[in-house]
């Protein structure tokens, strides 16, 4: 049984944060505006447990998967696509650090935006940020099925998945504590396989010598061009989703506020320098080049696994195989956990059914909201897993939601600071949210047509659901 750490210090709020959240005064504290009878989340994230989270559900080596689409898009210059990327996505991760401080509450963006931007946008973000959180762990759960099949024949893909989801969904619901214990030693696993993998380019790259140029991975094969790397950027982004779920959980964080906001940065700049570092090595001993991946996009998906096994050896195709396997699973794990703790913050304020917000009290979760993100995700993983083109019809759709919330992010960050508290710092509270809304802008612009509707319409039935429920606090019951 996981224990309830004694409760921090809460400061006094000001009046423009009581409206925020629609209480009427006393403190805005990491755990606040409780149902009656629902208990509390415990308090036992270290900022370590943080970060492996984070770093679970971006995974160490998600650009295996789309490694060959990014060299042919940025004519070679792989590692500078991450850098840019990094750099993109830091402005996203700025003003988690400073919302988080401000709105110290589970939910992330949905209690961000209610307090910078009113209820009826608060309502927007979480509802569009419950796109990407029910269905990145879909995906993930997906991923690893077809993963395990393949390893596995005997087995089917759709078994493999359902079997990832139960497994997962067990050690979520016995507490963050057990979950964040076992992820550790997944993440470990993963970190190994990379830190394998590093060893043995260097060693490939000291015998035998490099395919391409030592500096083409930032400057590119046949010459640089600025365009083709934002175009690559466009989709690397995307390699990044999922460290700002560590937000979710700044009401079970020891440091509360403070922890979140350094587990943030630090997760966002771990996963790019492991980005810059494993792309850099797979460019140099490409065999293919860019132009030839380009040409033939049909062996984009598996060029990085093609490249391990020409210039390595199978050994090392089959254990990052094996380990991209078992990470997705556990990727999902941190996704769901995520997914739990958005709907209980939704379902707190009564903008979802009021029991979502009910805790177990043994172990310390939101119980019902992470067996209804569960249940979600089992379903759309499970009907992808038995169609050909499931993996396809998931992914298109997963970025979108998470996009519009860090779009409404960035603006909750200038209304909460430069509106609301007449912050003067204008670099902080209003050029960079400013510059993150345009970077976000340019990857939706980018975004296949089908993401692009099936955003639409979510976005869509949101907006419908605010004018019949109201854009009025709505508020836990007393």
């Amino acid at each position: 049984m996981v224990s309830a750490a004694p409760r921090a210090r809460v400061p006094r709020r000001n009046s423009a944060a009581c409206a925020a959240d629609g209480t009427s005064g006393g403190a805005i504290g990491p755990v606040v505006e409780r149902p009656a009878g629902s208990g509390g989340l415990h308090r036992s994230l270290g900022l370590r447990d943080l970060v492996v989270y984070g770093l679970l559900f971006i995974a160490p080596m998600a650009p295996v998967g789309v490694y060959g689409v990014l060299d042919a898009k940025s004519r070679g210059a792989v590692a500078a696509v991450y850098l840019v990327a990094t750099v993109a996505m830091g402005f996203t991760a700025l003003s988690y650090a400073q919302m988080v401080r401000a709105v110290p509450q589970a939910g992330s963006v949905f209690a961000y935006a209610r307090a910078g931007l009113g209820e009826a946008a608060g309502f927007t973000a979480g509802w569009m940020a419950m796109l990407d959180y029910l269905l990145i762990p879909a995906v993930a759960y997906l991923f690893s099925g077809i993963a395990l099949h393949a390893l596995v024949p005997g087995v089917s893909r759709w078994l493999w998945t359902v079997l990832a989801v139960l497994v997962t969904t067990a050690l979520n619901l016995t507490g963050v504590r057990t979950a964040a214990a076992v992820g550790f030693a997944v993440l470990a696993l993963e970190v190994a396989v990379l830190a394998v993998f590093v060893a043995a380019a260097l060693v490939a790259l000291a015998r035998h010598g490099a395919t391409r140029p030592a500096l083409s991975p930032l400057t590119a094969v046949g010459g640089f061009s600025f365009g083709a790397v934002l175009s690559a950027v466009s989709v690397a982004v995307l390699s990044y989703l999922g460290f700002d779920a560590i937000a979710s959980f700044v009401e079970e964080a020891v440091g509360a506020s403070a922890a979140v906001a350094r587990a943030v940065l630090l997760c966002l700049f771990l996963a790019g320098a492991l980005f810059t570092v494993q792309t850099y090595l797979a460019a140099l001993l490409e065999p293919v080049s860019p132009q030839q991946l380009a040409v033939h996009p049909a062996d984009q998906g598996t060029a990085f696994y093609d490249t391990v096994e020409s210039a390595i050896g199978h050994w090392l195709h089959t254990l990052v195989a094996v380990s991209k396997a078992i990470g997705a699973a556990f990727a999902a794990l941190a996704g769901q956990a995520a997914a739990g703790r958005l709907l209980f913050a939704m379902g707190r304020q009564g903008r979802l059914p009021r029991g979502l917000a009910a805790v177990d009290p043994a172990s310390g979760v939101p119980r019902r909201a992470l067996l209804l993100a569960a249940l979600v995700t089992l379903t759309a993983a499970g009907w992808a897993a038995g169609r050909s083109d499931g993996l396809d019809q998931l992914t298109s759709v997963v970025n979108i939601g998470a996009l519009t919330a860090f779009a409404l992010l960035h603006a909750s960050v200038i209304g909460w600071y430069t509106v609301k508290q007449h912050s003067r710092d204008r670099v902080r509270h209003l050029l960079l949210p400013v510059l993150g809304i345009a970077v976000i802008a340019a990857v939706v612009w980018r975004a296949g047509h089908t993401a692009q509707l099936v955003g639409a319409l979510w976005l869509l039935a949101g907006l419908v659901v605010v004018a019949v429920q109201g854009a009025g606090p709505v508020g836990p019951r007393r």
